[in-house]
């Protein structure tokens, strides 16, 4: 390596820190200022930014948000509160069940707000450490990005895997997935279940009871949404969202449903073209962009319509149902968190993943002598690479827009990438997302905390746990699949 990579990449990463302080838009818009000194300072040539990523997010989110402005998704929440209350002392158990089914429903975690200061309640009323089930919720919040059919991770995976060779789908994904996160989920609670002392013996918590206005605090706050009455519009609209998944998964499992068209694509191993004329060679791949057909260089295949364009045409018209049938407000959506965080997320994942695809784009060959031997030993430790990355960009969908094509160029097998899946999950790591702190906030007994050495918070061990196990559950499972 380099000393003019090293330094190309501490800009890279250093653009990710400024950005992750700043946090929100900051991220993506902090990531231009280092694609800026890549391209105009050191004339790197620019990668591609993730236009297919960004599309299929804006039709997700555009249809969650006005699922959420027509009311379907208090009706969601209010399902979820009603199995909580009636199993209280299970919450460890139910709370990131709860909230990992709503992310794999909607495709981002930022609809469990409304569910972690209930989720607080019913702790403290059962007399539970709310530590317990607040900290492995909001784990489970973000673990469900991998297991969501919508979630751009999980559509980005297939199709930047089908550009590669390995044919898999989502469903596919979903099976290896959905049963490794529940697996490491399940372990997260089993180790959270006796987590830190119990209310009555915490001497920190019992010194604030001693205080009428902490205890007036800590008890008094209510949270329900079991008195919001739920108009039939919002119901209507939820069937419409589940609808339309179940479109799309039906797409993804029988696309000869689909409909096909002829596409032109490069033969393999073929000699370059030359041209009398001028002496020039055109290799296959050129005359496929080109649009050119020459047999024996290229040939002509029908192929389906793209799911990423399927998850597009299907979400939009959702939305567009929704907004006619279910009285959804259109400005309502737009000024929704599950809109607005959509939005900040589409930000971020263009700005990271052209940053990084302009450096490792134009180093793919010097980190192929780098890092093929370690990947050939060991081709799970790209894992420990995945976790890394999205410790210091805070996206699911970034690390595999930005990193997969990498691991691929390096010759990992597509079941191997497909089995540390779940490790695209680390952003726990250091507690600045926003779900992590919007929860220590709902906590009001105090118990969900940061910590005073920044590492030493309560999302590390659930976090962790949950990241391990789902990793290793979900490459024994793509090895026997595959």
């Amino acid at each position: 390596m380099t000393v003019l990579m090293i330094l190309q990449l501490l800009i890279v990463l250093g653009a990710l820190w400024v950005g992750s302080r700043y946090g929100s838009l900051a991220l993506g818009a902090i990531s231009g200022i280092g694609l800026a000194i890549l391209v105009f300072g050191f004339q790197l040539k620019p990668g591609t930014p993730p236009t297919d990523v960004i599309y299929i997010i804006i039709a997700a989110v555009t249809c969650a948000g006005i699922m959420q402005a027509s009311g379907g998704m208090d009706w969601l929440i209010q399902i979820a509160e009603r199995l909580l209350r009636k199993h209280p002392d299970r919450i460890t158990f139910l709370a990131p069940l709860c909230t990992f089914f709503l992310t794999v429903l909607v495709g981002t975690g930022h609809v469990v707000y409304t569910l972690m200061p209930i989720i607080c309640d019913i702790a403290l009323k059962k007399g539970i450490r709310p530590e317990r089930p607040c900290g492995v919720a909001s784990i489970a919040s973000q673990v469900g990005i991998t297991c969501s059919p919508i979630a751009a991770a999980v559509v980005a995976f297939v199709s930047i895997s089908n550009f590669n060779g390995f044919d898999v789908t989502i469903p596919q994904v979903l099976m290896v997935s959905i049963p490794a996160s529940l697996c490491g989920l399940m372990a997260a609670a089993a180790a959270s279940y006796h987590r830190g002392l119990d209310l009555d013996k915490d001497p920190v918590f019992q010194k604030k009871l001693q205080d009428p206005q902490q205890r007036d605090y800590i008890y008094g706050g209510g949270a329900t949404t079991l008195d919001k009455e739920i108009p039939v519009e919002a119901k209507r609209a939820v069937y419409i969202f589940l609808g339309a998944l179940a479109v799309i998964v039906l797409f993804a499992m029988f696309q000869s449903l689909l409909p096909t068209y002829d596409t032109l694509r490069a033969l393999k191993n073929t000699a370059p073209l030359t041209l009398e004329a001028s002496h020039l060679s055109i290799s296959a791949e050129q005359l496929v962009k080109a649009g050119m057909h020459v047999d024996g260089m290229t040939e002509i295949f029908a192929q389906p319509l793209a799911m990423n364009i399927v998850i597009q045409i299907v979400m939009i018209s959702a939305a567009a149902l929704m907004i006619i049938f279910c009285k959804a407000a259109p400005k309502k959506a737009v000024g929704g968190p599950v809109w607005q965080s959509g939005m900040v997320a589409v930000v971020a994942i263009y700005g990271i993943a052209w940053l990084a695809d302009t450096y490792f784009s134009n180093y793919n060959a010097e980190m192929k002598v780098m890092m093929t031997d370690i990947v050939k030993e060991y081709p799970w430790s790209i894992a420990i690479v995945f976790f890394l990355v999205s410790v210091l960009i805070n996206s699911q969908g970034a690390v595999v827009v930005s990193m997969l094509p990498l691991a691929y160029s390096l010759g990992i097998e597509g079941p191997v990438l497909l089995g540390v899946l779940p490790s695209v999950y680390g952003y726990f790591f250091i507690p600045n997302y926003p779900s992590d702190i919007a929860t220590v906030n709902f906590d009001r007994s105090g118990t969900t905390v940061i910590g005073k050495y920044l590492l030493n918070h309560s999302f590390m061990m659930p976090g962790l746990i949950c990241v391990s196990i789902s990793t290793l559950v979900a490459y024994l499972i793509a090895m026997l699949i595959y």
